[in-house]
């Protein structure tokens, strides 16, 4: 078995997750991605086995990573019976909006004070690869940029916990807008993050939650009870990894 795992190609850019570094790192990383990108659907099961095979590693380094994820409440690990993908319910979604919302507000209040040039400047840079995804059609690229252009600002704010915390909320988020979002999938978020970073480069905190708060409102008013795109074959979902595994054994 080939122990070798491939890091993703895109540069890491947010959290400890990181994209290179140990196995259990990869592998989170990995399918931390999937499920920003709303390639993974709620509730799928995630086998142990099938994912040791997508991946080239021992259960043990996946059962690290999937115990990673669930802390971060986007993985369910049942006993007896597996993980699966997190399928929160309509009132736990309502809840997690809730939650992000208040920690969204705080967020900026706080970039507003403390966000340096350099930071603003990767904020831009990102909502500029995050439009360019878009454009060309890469709906998943564009998705997981704009999760990590939030989980980027509260970074810019200062405030370790708030990261933290985030970073549940963001990948809660996607799981909520694959499972409930309506069938009007036009997104329009890169002009409304370069206008964010705008008010606060202005030091303008109010100008700056309203437009947050107003970003949210537009992301809330796109959720149905209907809608899903993700899937739930692992095997598809991870399949450039699969397509690579013939070269890296070959070198081993």
């Amino acid at each position: 078995m080939n122990e070798q795992l491939q890091p993703l190609k895109k540069p890491a850019r947010t959290g400890k997750a990181g994209r290179s570094g140990t196995q259990d790192d990869i592998v989170y990383a990995h399918i931390f991605e999937a499920i920003l990108e709303q390639r993974l659907a709620p509730g799928t099961k995630l086998s142990e086995e099938a994912l040791g095979e997508i991946f080239g590693v021992s259960r043990t380094i996946i059962r690290r990573a999937l115990s990673r994820l669930a802390h971060e409440s986007v993985v369910l690990l049942r006993p007896n019976r597996g993980a699966v993908v997190a399928s929160p319910t309509v009132e736990e979604a309502r809840q997690v909006f809730f939650s992000r919302r208040m920690v969204e507000r705080a967020i900026t209040e706080l970039a507003v004070q403390h966000a340096t040039v350099e930071q603003l400047n990767e904020l831009r840079q990102m909502v500029r690869e995050e439009r360019d995804s878009f454009s060309r059609g890469d709906r998943g690229a564009g998705i997981r940029l704009s999760g990590e252009f939030h989980l980027k600002l509260a970074e810019a704010a200062g405030n370790a916990p708030l990261v933290s915390f985030q970073r549940s909320l963001v990948s809660q988020t996607s799981l909520i807008i694959a499972q409930y979002e309506s069938g009007n999938r036009s997104h329009c978020s890169y002009d409304e993050h370069m206008q964010l970073i705008d008010a606060i480069e202005a030091r303008d905190g109010e100008q700056a939650v309203s437009l947050m708060m107003h970003h949210m409102d537009h992301i809330d008013s796109k959720l149905n009870l209907d809608e899903e795109s993700a899937s739930d074959d692992l095997h598809a979902v991870f399949s450039h990894l699969l397509q690579k595994k013939p070269k890296a054994a070959a070198k081993g």
